[in-house]
Formats: C-alpha cells, structure tokens, sequence
C-alpha cells in the first residue's frame, strides 16, 4: 500500500470511532491541505456534515450543534490561519463547557519554518483553551496504529465530554504529506479487524458515580432548620437523555426542592427552571428596591449551574451572610466573589432531586410557607407594574417578554449576549413549560451568534429563533451564508436601535466626543439590503400585533425568516427606568 493509502485507511478508522463514540455532526471548510479529513468524514456516510466558508463561522456552527445536542462536534480545517478563526470558538467551547473535536490539518515538520505557504506554528495553538492537545501521525496502517488511532479518537471523545473534568475542546493537529487525494484502492478489509464487532467504541470511559444521596444529608438538615432559604439557578445547558424537553429534568428537581423546602426560586432562563409555584421572574427589578433587598436576606442559598446575568442579583448574594451551597459537577468554581461554603460534585438534578427527597423524609411539621408567598406576592406585583408599565408599545423590554411568553415548548430561543440576554433575563415569565433558551455566556462574545443559533437549529427538533442586535448581526454577518449553503430553517428577529443599545446604559456613554464614533458605533447596514443579498425572507414589523403574526408564520418556514423591528435607544433607557421605579413603587 502507498503512503496515501495508509493515511486514509488511518482517517477511516479515526472517524468510525467518532460515529461510535456519539460525535453528533461534522462542520467543515474548503482548503487543500484538510482534504483527507474531509474526504474521510463525508465518506463514511453516518456522520452529518456541512461545509461553511469561514472558519469563525464554522467554528460556532458547530459549537450550537454541540451545545443543542449534548453530543461532540467536529471541525476540520485546512492549515494556516484558517485554524486560527476557530479560537473565539474553542475559547467559547472551553469557557462554557461545551464539547468540540477540533481538527486542524498542518503542513508535515520538513515544511514548517521554511518558508512553505499558508504555514504557521500549530502546535498548541488554542493554548488552554483546548483540554487536550495532541499531534497526529497518519504514517504506516498497521494493526498497532490502526488501534492507537482508534484509541485515540475514544480519548479525544471522552474529554470532551467532561472525563475528568469539565467538558470542552479537545484539539487534533493533523500534519498531512502529499499526495492528498488517494492514489491507490482503499481496501476494504482493516488490517487487525476493524472496530470491535458489536458497533462498541474501541475504548470508552465509565461514568463516575453520580448517586449525590449520601453527600446532601448536612444541606438536608441546614434546609430544614432555615425557613428563609433561597434556591438560585443560573445558565444550565446539560442535555438529558433522550434529548431536550420542557420542563427539564433540572427545572422538576428544583421545583421539587422548593415544594420540599417553602423556599423561592430566583431562575434565569437559561436554566430552563423558570417554572412551577416557587419561581420568581422579577428578581432583578425587586433586587432593584433596597428596602425589598436588606429585608428578604436569606440564611442559605442552594446554587446551581452559572450565576445568573443580573449584576444586582450577583451582588446581592455577594453580600449575604449566608451558608452558600453550590451544584457544581464539574467543578467548574463558579464563584468569583468566593463565598460559596460547600460545592456538591454532582450533577444539578439528581442533586437537588436527592435533597428533596431528604429534607422531606426528615421532617416532622408541615412546610412553613409565608417566606416564599412574600417572594411570590412581590413578584406578583412586580408583573402587574411592569405589564402596565410596558403596555403594548414596540419596545426592546416588551419583544422579550413576548418571545420569552409565546415561544411554544418545543422551540429553542437563542439570545445574544449584551442587552437581548438581559432584557430575556428581566422580562421572561414564569411558564408551566417553558420553550429552551440558550446563549453563549461562557466568555460573554458576541462573535458567531447568527453560526451558533444556525447550528443549535440544525440540532433541534423544534424550531428555533435567534435575538439579536444590529451589531450582533453585522459582527457575524458572513453566517448568513449558512442558509444558502446548509437550508438550516431559522427565524431572526432582528432589533435595530442604530447602535451597541447596552452602551447607554454605561457611563461612557456621557463622553460625547468619543461615543458616537468608537464605542456605540452604528453600523448604517440596510436589513432589507442585507435580506436580499443573502436570500433571506425579509419582513419589517411596525408593531406587537404584527410581530406574534410574524412570529407565527415564520415557525412554519423551511428556510430564514428575518423580522426587522426598529427600537429607540434613548427611548429603551428610559423605559428600562421607568419599570424600576414602577416595581419600587408597588413595593
């Protein structure tokens, strides 16, 4: 057999034990050097694949694959910068624990620092950001090699997914020789075998025990003795078995959890447990009034997944004196004020599940329910003033609320980071089953978020929309080429204020001789232009009414819908006042 031969007979093996080990998907990009990577993911058959032009776009392409999906995904690139593109990706992936296959093609060591084109050092190139790192000869096929190679697609699987740790990136450095297209028959037979006869990856890792019950009994009894606890519950994007549905087995733990306990929920929706008796929307807006604040001090807070977007949320807690316990399977350390007091390395549901269970087998009288009532009275208030407060103009506050409330169970909701993530966090409602939202809130980017939502999409069953700005969109306006090249149905409803809207907000905003120009930036792009160019469906929508019709129709729609609604930015500040001082004063 030739060299070439080998090569792809080693490829072959490689992403057979992929397919085996649950890689949910393949996303890759034109180039010379990456051919047999592609070549071999496309020609096995069973794996997903789509191409996506720019590597930044493919790179979170397939980070929402992963993220909807619970499941690896798999970039391939060629050599050079184009495997530099990826790095706001896998720094995503690292810092949000989402499990990513990276695949870079190089140029082999007798071309590197000699001047060879489209050469750059690869070589750990994602630096921490990548959980593994490693260099892959693709020489001779022999036996031995063609189970070391299977091996090590099982190890890159399973540290993705959170083997020892938390899960992320895991990045394969592919230095390929020429020829790079076969030159030989491939055989059909694998010298050694092949895999293992069952369909069984070569290797796979256990999963550690996860049984949390013997861990909860001191939090049991902390539970029962404190009347005045509170459950909070940040970004959570574990996907559980069988795949995603509302409510979540998390968001039926902490329901549970709070029947059991009398305590309020504070959820984020991005936990997906902003649901169920206990659930308090309007945390924000009340963490807002200081009295409310200084006079509903908790003695515990029980936390799982990310802290919560809202500032005055995360101050407040920073401040409590109180016993603070954290969910944290991966021991992820999410704390940056460290004032958590025990951190329970176990899965969020099954945690909570099992709490409940002891708190309640441990208690004598019946649960003492004024302390969450006074949470839910206040909030119930707080809805009231800021529904009136918002009415039905077209505003930024009032088109979460509405997404956040209409979206039906099945669809996911994918929000930009910056002010869409806030306003959903602020305005979302408690719902019986309420749709998916997801976010990329690990480094808090805006980079890819029209990829990200493209890929989630591709792995939903569901429909999905996607909440942006309009430097969000210009800032990843090249995606949009995903709906010409892939077909991915998605709904984009688009919120232009002719600028970064958060900006003012923020003090820079009152240095006028530079904030026009160099922080809030409006970009002058023509959606309707921008529709057309890419081949999207373009829909302006002057008012409420005409977005749920909007909405409505374009969840029935195969390919992109963009729903163009235009906000005032000096409009949005003052509104977001506005419903402060309302919620303050109904307090």
């Amino acid at each position: 057999m030739t060299a070439t031969v080998d090569m792809y007979l080693l490829l072959r093996a490689f992403v057979d034990e992929l397919v085996r080990g649950g890689a949910c998907a393949a996303v890759t990009s034109p180039g010379s050097r990456s051919t047999p990577l592609v070549l071999s993911l496309v020609r096995d058959g069973r794996l997903p694949c789509v191409s996506s032009i720019d590597e930044r776009s493919a790179g979170f392409l397939a980070l929402g694959m992963a993220k909807a999906s619970g499941h690896p995904a798999v970039l391939a690139c060629t050599s050079g910068t184009a495997a530099a593109n990826y790095l706001p990706a896998v720094i995503e992936a690292h810092e949000s624990g989402v499990p990513l296959i990276v695949l870079t093609a190089d140029r082999p060591p007798e071309l590197r620092a000699t001047g060879a084109g489209q050469t750059i050092d690869q070589l750990k190139l994602y630096g921490s950001a990548a959980r593994w790192f490693q260099e892959v000869g693709v020489h001779d096929a022999t036996p031995e090699r063609l189970r070391w190679i299977r091996a090590l697609a099982g190890r890159a699987i399973a540290v993705s997914v959170g083997a020892g740790g938390p899960a992320g990136p895991v990045h394969l450095n592919w230095p390929l020789r020429e020829p790079l297209v076969l030159d030989g028959p491939l055989p059909e037979q694998e010298p050694g075998g092949g895999g293992r006869a069952d369909g069984r990856a070569w290797v796979s890792v256990a999963t550690a025990p996860t049984d949390p019950s013997g861990a909860v009994a001191p939090v049991a009894g902390l539970a029962r003795a404190a009347a005045r606890g509170l459950i909070v519950a940040g970004r959570d994007e574990a996907v559980p078995a069988g795949g995603w549905r509302s409510p979540s087995p998390l968001a039926a733990a902490v329901t549970a959890l709070s029947e059991a306990t009398g305590w309020p929920v504070l959820a984020d929706p991005l936990s997906g447990a902003r649901t169920g008796p206990g659930a308090i929307a309007h945390y924000e807006a009340l963490l807002r009034h200081e009295p409310f604040a200084r006079e509903h001090r908790p003695a515990v807070v029980l936390r799982v997944g990310d802290l919560p977007t809202s500032k005055p949320l995360r101050a407040w807690l920073a401040g409590l004196e109180a016993v603070q316990v954290a969910a944290d399977e991966r021991l992820r350390w999410q704390d940056p004020d460290q004032v958590a007091d025990l951190v329970l390395p176990y899965p969020a549901a099954q945690t909570l599940a099992a709490l409940a269970a002891a708190v309640t087998a441990g208690r004598d009288e019946p649960v003492d329910g004024t302390w969450r009532a006074a949470w839910r009275d206040a909030d119930a208030r707080a809805a009231s003033a800021i529904a009136q407060t918002l009415g039905e103009e077209l505003t930024e506050p009032r088109i979460a609320a509405e997404l956040t409330a209409s979206l039906p169970p099945e669809a996911t909701l994918v929000v930009a980071a910056s002010m869409p993530i806030r306003d959903v966090e602020w305005f979302a409602p408690v719902r019986d089953s309420p749709a998916r939202v997801l976010a990329n809130r690990g480094a808090n980017g805006i980079d890819g978020t029209i990829a990200t939502a493209y890929g989630v999409s591709a792995m939903s069953a569901g429909p999905t929309v996607l909440l942006v700005g309009d430097v969000t969109l210009a800032h990843d306006i090249g995606s949009l080429l995903t709906a010409r090249r892939t077909g991915i149905p998605l709904t984009i409803v688009l919120l232009d204020n002719g600028g970064g809207g958060i900006f003012d907000f923020l003090p820079v905003s009152g240095e006028q001789d530079a904030y026009e120009a160099h922080v809030l930036t409006p970009t002058g792009l023509d959606p309707e232009k921008v529709a057309d160019l890419y081949g999207l469906a373009y829909q302006p929508v002057p008012d409420l009414a005409a977005l749920k019709l909007a909405l409505e129709a374009s969840l029935e729609f195969h390919g992109t819908a963009l729903l163009h609604l235009r906000t005032d930015r000096a409009r949005n500040v003052e509104l977001h006042r506005q419903v402060w001082d309302a919620v303050a004063a109904v307090l």
